[in-house]
């Protein structure tokens, strides 16, 4: 029987072809919509959790408070090489790195750019490297001894960050000092770590006396067998003992890689859930086009319901049949809404990956979320017809048979 009435409700939707393709338009948008954001929301994450991952769960992050954008951009509060001497006499701690950072003027080829220079010691800067996945594409990675040379992003070579690539060996004019390019990293997966300048902290002194002592950040790795937490506390306290402060008067924060997971994923679902509230509206007027094709069916084929109910079809036959016709509309346009939200996900993709140089950027399309689209897509379309179909029932037999 279920086969007849699917039959019968496909048959009546070709009759439309036109009106039902119209209708099944608005589905198709807020589930192409609805597609796009979840399958680049999760890929997002899970491109963040991967990073993490390799990461590992031994190292956690201390900056002082009041910075605007994250580290090095300005803050009355400073980090300073006394609190390194602090943290890395407290036990549990394995080793640290620190950098500070600041913006420059850079030239190469007679053109003039601007970005973000990072001082690194070259003696302690394995935990550093670690922390950034900074792996040599072209060259060596900065040891020690290796003043006045640098090491730079990936976009400086496959990007064209300057008209024309920059290889190793090359120079470049840093706030007016030359520099020799030492090497290019591989790209890290979002443009901002993929534009950065590395140089030893000695140079970045020199470059930029005004930092004086200044330290934006520190990276603690703690042995393999402690807690992170207990690690990160304990650091918390002396930090606090040694600055003179108190919980209330802290000026600095110290971020464990759960603390930034969580803090990202909270960030990612408000985002998430205020771009689905705008294609919410666009499924609500979906739903809204179906129940008015299937109001302007039921007076359309008045006399047709009539004839049905007069050779025995039930209210429940005819209450069925106008369902199954909306929920396909619904169907149908969940289905070429995943195809066209599939295509536009994987040219976001590839235009972030080739054009703004992040890995960050993918679309994720799990079997759940397929499913899961065409099933909310019938269900709309079956809710966005039951009134209609309920106005159907109502119709008498004697009265539609009469209805011209």
């Amino acid at each position: 029987m279920i086969i007849d009435y699917f039959k019968i409700a496909l048959k009546n939707l070709r009759k439309r072809k036109i009106r039902s393709f119209l209708t099944l338009i608005g589905i198709l948008i807020a589930i192409a919509t609805i597609f796009i954001l979840i399958s680049i929301s999760l890929g997002l994450q899970s491109s963040v959790e991967e990073q993490f991952r390799q990461f590992g769960t031994d190292k956690f992050f201390i900056e002082p408070l009041g910075q605007l954008a994250g580290p090095g951009t300005g803050s009355a509060v400073e980090l300073t090489n006394r609190d390194i001497d602090v943290i890395e006499k407290i036990l549990g701690v394995k080793d640290l790195s620190y950098w500070t950072i600041a913006s420059a003027k850079i030239e190469f080829n007679n053109e003039i750019r601007y970005t973000t220079v990072i001082g690194i010691p070259l003696e302690r800067s394995v935990v550093f490297l670690e922390t950034g996945f900074y792996k040599p594409e072209e060259g060596k990675l900065l040891r020690e001894g290796d003043e006045g040379k640098i090491m730079l992003g990936s976009q400086y070579k496959n990007n064209k960050f300057f008209r024309k690539q920059v290889r190793t060996a090359n120079k470049i004019i840093i706030n007016e000092k030359e520099f020799k390019v030492k090497t290019t990293l591989k790209t890290v997966g979002n443009p901002f770590d993929d534009r950065l300048i590395f140089m030893s902290l000695k140079d970045f002194r020199i470059l930029f006396p005004e930092k004086k002592e200044r330290i934006d950040q520190i990276a603690v790795q703690i042995n393999n067998d402690e807690n992170i937490q207990d690690i990160a506390d304990r650091v918390e306290r002396k930090l606090l003992k040694a600055r003179d402060l108190t919980e209330k008067t802290r000026d600095f924060r110290i971020l464990t890689p759960e603390e930034v997971l969580a803090s990202f994923g909270i960030v990612l679902n408000i985002l998430t859930a205020f771009l689905l509230g705008i294609a919410g509206i666009s499924l609500l007027v979906g739903g809204i086009g179906i129940a008015n094709t299937m109001f302007t069916s039921v007076l359309e084929r008045t006399r047709e319901i009539g004839v049905m109910k007069a050779i025995g079809a039930k209210n429940s036959d005819i209450l069925i049949i106008f369902l199954i016709e909306a929920g396909i509309l619904g169907l149908v346009g969940g289905a070429l809404g995943i195809f066209i939200g599939f295509a536009v996900s994987k040219i976001i993709e590839y235009i972030a990956i080739n054009q703004l140089g992040t890995t960050l950027l993918q679309a994720a399309t799990p079997f759940y979320l397929i499913f899961g689209c065409l099933a909310f897509s019938f269900f709309i379309g079956a809710i966005s017809g039951l009134l209609p179909a309920y106005q159907a029932i109502k119709v008498k037999p004697v009265e539609a048979l009469r209805y011209e």
